[in-house]
């Protein structure tokens, strides 16, 4: 059946998607070209990037490599987009550290990643008027620190928390503009940051049955909720964090 109404629908918008190379991002970048989006993805390796695109309905609009945390490959970044729709917010980095070896300079390295870029290039996109009118922002916070506070958590939670409190900032200020700002909170997500080592995987196992639902999430589980907050289904929704994690909070 022709023109079967569907909110859900990215046809006709441009998307920034950052963290594309692999997890959360890539799922994201993935699923808003599936849902008719020209997206323009970004990530810090050309040929992990490349991967993204193959794995696209004819491929990414363009493909950006930048160190977020570079402020030259950031403003390089914003200079080089397109009128945007939406973007998608997901670069980001975890660990696992009691508070008591949380120094200065662990809280300075999770933040620059974590907070400051995510929100200078925020800033840029809507100072620049990269953003159009209607546009949408997802954020990719974390339940870490607004829901839950698990022992080693502290140093990743604060960063996150710190993102998700300058969402809710950002979508009263850019309301003036009708730019929606919005995050998603997730609980443990299965990606390849999981899997490095810090957690024995015997762990992550005993762990997920902590989880009301009995899993992880998936990076799609992500993903989905990124469509519905930069769609037209969500045009009433700003300032919201949208908690995805199998139950967990609960």
């Amino acid at each position: 059946m022709d023109n079967v109404f569907n909110p859900f629908s990215l046809e006709n918008k441009t998307i920034l998607v950052t963290g594309a190379s692999s997890g959360i991002g890539q799922a994201t970048a993935v699923a808003c070209a599936r849902m008719g989006a020209d997206v323009v993805i970004t990530g810090r390796n050309a040929e992990r990037l490349q991967r993204t695109s193959d794995m696209m309905p004819n491929g990414a609009k363009s493909q950006e490599v930048a160190d977020l945390t570079n402020p030259d490959d950031l403003k390089r970044l914003v200079a080089a987009m397109p009128a945007l729709d939406g973007a998608v917010l997901c670069a980001g980095n975890s660990t696992t550290l009691p508070l008591q070896f949380g120094s200065r300079e662990k809280f300075d390295g999770m933040f620059d990643v974590n907070f400051f870029a995510p929100v200078e290039l925020l800033r840029l996109l809507y100072k620049k008027k990269v953003l159009n009118k209607g546009g949408s922002v997802v954020l990719i916070a974390s339940i870490g620190g607004t829901h839950s506070f698990m022992p080693g958590n502290g140093v990743y939670g604060a960063s996150k928390a710190a993102l998700n409190s300058v969402m809710k900032y950002a979508a009263r200020e850019y309301a003036a503009r009708k730019v929606r700002v919005n995050s998603i909170c997730p609980g443990m997500v299965d990606t390849p940051l999981i899997h490095r080592g810090t957690i024995t995987e015997e762990q992550l196992a005993e762990d997920a049955k902590r989880y009301p639902l009995g899993r992880y999430g998936l990076p799609d589980d992500i993903a989905n909720g990124a469509i519905y907050l930069l769609s037209d289904a969500s045009c009433w929704l700003t300032g919201h964090d949208l908690v995805i994690d199998g139950g967990f909070s609960i």
